[in-house]
């Protein structure tokens, strides 16, 4: 597996690799899919930094615990440390926006949510978060209009923008942050469309955010 570190704007970055903050359910089409509420208030869960892989490497699942579910999802690399702050603050913390993908296996987590126990294991797994660059936020107009896809085998699967996001990302920090402190180097995926499904080895993946990413990737067992 390689060793993931930052890079944002084609530069590695000094920043140490953090956690990752996840938000589940954060676009409605994406609950009701899964037979799940829309949520009232944000679904947090957290990634160790050891689920970070690069999203341009072949994508390594594991086999032996079911299907492993694609999420693909607005990444969002923070700069400055966040708690309790307000959105101009956030605002000032974002360093980039990424591309990331929220690998689950999801008959474990089905499993794990049927015995009302944590997701961690089907979500926070070795490899469960490949993440591409980011790109610096002076280069972005618009958080909250940015198009998400990703094809599989060439097939558009999820097509959906951020514009849809029950809570926008500069709210949706000033939230987390009341929670949890967000250190430089850490890393928030901001939820992701409807039309998550299986993966397979020898699938070929695109996965694009808007007019700022693209990147191709395959997948190995």
């Amino acid at each position: 597996m390689t060793h993931y570190s930052h890079t944002l704007d084609a530069v590695p970055q000094t920043l140490p690799v953090g956690k990752v903050v996840c938000v589940g359910r954060n676009y409605a089409e994406h609950a009701r899919e899964l037979n799940n509420p829309v949520p009232s208030e944000p679904v947090l869960f957290i990634k160790p930094s050891t689920a970070l892989v690069k999203l341009e490497q072949p994508l390594e699942i594991p086999s032996k615990f079911g299907a492993c579910h694609f999420e693909a999802e607005m990444a969002v690399l923070i700069g400055e440390r966040l708690t309790g702050c307000n959105e101009q603050q956030a605002a000032t913390a974002i360093a980039g926006v990424g591309v990331a993908l929220d690998l689950t296996l999801r008959e474990l987590q089905s499993t794990l949510k049927e015995k009302s126990l944590p997701w961690e294991k089907a979500k926070g797994f070795d490899g469960a978060c490949p993440v591409s660059v980011f790109v610096g936020v002076q280069n972005i107009t618009d958080l909250q209009n940015q198009q998400i896809q990703l094809r599989q085998n060439g097939e558009l699967q999820q097509d959906g923008n951020s514009a849809d996001m029950l809570t926008p990302v500069l709210p949706l920090l000033v939230y987390i942050s009341q929670f949890f402190t967000l250190s430089p180097g850490d890393i928030v995926l901001t939820g992701t469309p409807a039309g998550v499904g299986p993966l397979a080895a020898g699938d070929s993946l695109e996965i694009s955010l808007g007019n700022l990413i693209n990147v191709k990737t395959e997948v190995v067992s």
